[in-house]
C-alpha cells in the first residue's frame, strides 16, 4: 500500500536514548530539560526566534485567538484544515471567509478589504501546503486597519519567504508539529511571535495562567508538551536536512513526469525556499478527480482530498456565502503520496496511473 504520507520514524535507539534522559530526570512534563533544548535548537536551526512548544497545533490557534480576536470578525480562508475555522468559533469569534488566489491558493489578498467591518478584530490566514501568503500586503491591511494578524503555518517548518523564516511574520505564527507533519514529536505544536510582552502572555496562557509555581498573570489552560514528545523532536531535528532532500525528490519527480496537460498544481511565490511539505494536484473536474482517486485505490495508492469541503460549508457555519474558487479548488484537489522513503518504482506507479485516468 502507497499511503499519502507516512511518518518518519528515526531510529529507536537514539529516541530511547533522548527518553532515558527523561527518565534519569525523573522528569516528564512542565516544561523540562528537554522541552527547553528542543526549543532553542529549532531556534537556532530555524534562524527564527526561539518557538513556545505546545502539545499540539491546534492549541495555539486557539490561545491566539482568545488573547487577540476579543470576539469580534476574524477575516479567514475558506481553504484550509479545519482546525483554522473551529478554532475561531470555539474562541466566540465570527470567522469572515475572503476566497482564495487560484494559483498559490492562499487568502486572496485583494478581497480582504472589502470583509472589514467596524467588528474585524484580526486575520487569521493559512500559508498552504507551506506556500507563504502575500504577507506583505496582509501587513499594509493589517496596519491601516488596526488588526491583528495571526498565521496558521502547520506546514512551514523550515519554509523561508525573502530570506527570513514564515514564522517570523504576524503577530502570532503557529505550527503543527503532528506525526504526520514534515518535522514532528508525535503529536504537537508551537507558538512563534517576536514581541516579547506578547509572548509572556502566550507563555502562561498555555500554562493554566502560571508564570511561576505561585503565580498567576491570568487566564490560561493546559497547552504544555510532555518531555517524551520533545524526545521524539529532538530525535527527528537532527535528520530534517535529509528529509528535505528526499522530499524534493518526489516532488521534482512529480514535476518532470506528470502531464500537466490533463490537471493544475500550486503555485510557490516567488522568494520562497519551500519545504516540499505536500503535493497537490488539481484536476479539470469533480468527476474526473473522483475517477483518478477510485483508478489510484484499485492499485493500492491512497492520495488525500486535502483539504474538502471548502470550510464556508461546514455545517455550523451560519452565514453560507459562496466561495467560488475555494469551493472549485476544493472539489477537484488531491494530495499525492509524499514522504520520506517512496521508492522510484512506487513513484513509476503513480505518475503512469495518473497519467493513463486523467
Amino acid at each position: 500500500m502507497i499511503p499519502v504520507t507516512k511518518s518518519f520514524i528515526p531510529p529507536l535507539e537514539e529516541y530511547t536514548n533522548q527518553v532515558k534522559r527523561a527518565f534519569e530526570n525523573e522528569w516528564l512534563t512542565n516544561r523540562g530539560e528537554l522541552v527547553v533544548e528542543l526549543e532553542s535548537k529549532i531556534g537556532a536551526y530555524l534562524e527564527s526566534s526561539k518557538p513556545l512548544l505546545c502539545n499540539n497545533g491546534t492549541i495555539p490557534i486557539q490561545i491566539a485567538l482568545k488573547l487577540l480576536a476579543n470576539k469580534g470578525e476574524v477575516i479567514t480562508t475558506p481553504f484550509s484544515y479545519v482546525a483554522t475555522t473551529s478554532a475561531i468559533i470555539w474562541e466566540n469569534s465570527k470567522p469572515v471567509f475572503v476566497d482564495i488566489d487560484p494559483c498559490s491558493l492562499c487568502i486572496d489578498t485583494n478581497k480582504i478589504e472589502e470583509a472589514i467591518t467596524p467588528e474585524t478584530t484580526a486575520i487569521l490566514a493559512t500559508h498552504v501546503f507551506g506556500n507563504p501568503c502575500d504577507v506583505d500586503a496582509i501587513e499594509k491591511i493589517a496596519l491601516k486597519h488596526h488588526l491583528k494578524v495571526i498565521y496558521d503555518a502547520a506546514h512551514c517548518f523550515g519554509v523561508e519567504y525573502k530570506g527570513n523564516s514564515v514564522f517570523d511574520y504576524g503577530n502570532v505564527s503557529t505550527c503543527s508539529f503532528h506525526a504526520t507533519k514534515i518535522f514532528h514529536t508525535g503529536e504537537g505544536g508551537a507558538f512563534f511571535c517576536q514581541d516579547k510582552e506578547l509572548m509572556q502572555k502566550l507563555y502562561y496562557s498555555h500554562n493554566f495562567g502560571h508564570y511561576g509555581p505561585l503565580e498567576f498573570h491570568g487566564l490560561g489552560i493546559n497547552g504544555k508538551i510532555s518531555e517524551l514528545q520533545a524526545a521524539m523532536g529532538l530525535t527527528v531535528l537532527p535528520y530534517m536536512d535529509k528529509i528535505v532532500a528526499e522530499r524534493k525528490k518526489v516532488v521534482d519527480f512529480y514535476l518532470n513526469n506528470i502531464d500537466f496537460d490533463k490537471c493544475d498544481t500550486i503555485e510557490i511565490r516567488k522568494g520562497t525556499k519551500w519545504n516540499y511539505s505536500y503535493f497537490p494536484i488539481m484536476a479539470k473536474s469533480e468527476k474526473a478527480l473522483l475517477n483518478l482517486i477510485e483508478k489510484l485505490n484499485e492499485v493500492d495508492i491512497f492520495p488525500r482530498r486535502y483539504f474538502h469541503p471548502s470550510l464556508n460549508r461546514l455545517p455550523y457555519i451560519e452565514d453560507q456565502i459562496k466561495m467560488p474558487i475555494a469551493e472549485k479548488v476544493s472539489e477537484t484537489i488531491v494530495c499525492l503520496p509524499l514522504y520520506f522513503g517512496l521508492s522510484k518504482e512506487e513513484l513509476n506507479l503513480i505518475v503512469n496511473t495518473i497519467n493513463q485516468n486523467l
